[in-house]
């Protein structure tokens, strides 16, 4: 017997939307689901910066346990809602790039060798991988001097709109306006204690 088919699941704010858009990027199959391996790049093109780590996070609370190695958007859009509206995965701000870069900038000079970014990207901390390398290499490497101006670099970062996270911003001060504005329950107990006085 075949299986029937999920009802296409609809959005219920901008967010969701947003998310969705995303996912059926790479939801090669039409069945609301993506291979596990695709996640990172979802998170990446939603603005979100997620470590190897919190990708892997992501995968656990979202992947399909009868159908491992699959994650269903029905699992996904509300555990991405619920980060993004949390600032999960937010991008560091210019500032703490610039103070990174500084640091690791000993002489001042304003700029990074490629062979020195290349080990601080490839080797320390939570290493690249050399096709991230590679990508990023395209925007952060100045042709003409071969090195990383890093404030130049930055900027080219910022440009990129946090409109997702934006738009999670809108949706969870309107879910406390409405919050404050319903009127509180009250107990049981105290409505009989007010009706007796």
């Amino acid at each position: 017997m075949a299986r029937r088919e999920e009802p296409k699941i609809q959005p219920n704010n901008d967010l969701e939307k947003k998310i969705i858009e995303a996912f059926e990027v790479f939801d090669h199959s039409g069945k609301q689901v993506v291979d596990v391996r695709e996640i990172g790049t979802i998170l990446r093109s939603l603005g979100c910066c997620p470590t190897e780590a919190e990708i892997q996070e992501v995968i656990l609370a979202t992947e399909n346990k009868e159908a491992t190695g699959n994650v269903p958007l029905l699992n996904f859009l509300p555990f991405l809602s619920k980060a993004m509206t949390e600032h999960r995965f937010y991008p560091a701000s210019a500032e703490m790039l610039l103070a990174a870069f500084r640091y690791f900038d000993k002489d001042g000079r304003g700029f990074l060798t490629k062979e020195r970014f290349a080990q601080l990207m490839l080797e320390e901390g939570e290493p690249f991988t050399q096709e991230e390398f590679d990508e990023m290499m395209q925007t952060a490497l100045d042709p003409v001097t071969n090195n990383i101006t890093y404030e130049y670099y930055i900027n080219q970062l910022m440009v990129a709109p946090k409109t997702v996270y934006d738009i999670a911003d809108m949706l969870e001060a309107e879910r406390k306006r409405i919050e404050a504005a319903a009127p509180k329950k009250r107990r049981a107990s105290e409505l009989l204690r007010a009706a007796q006085k």
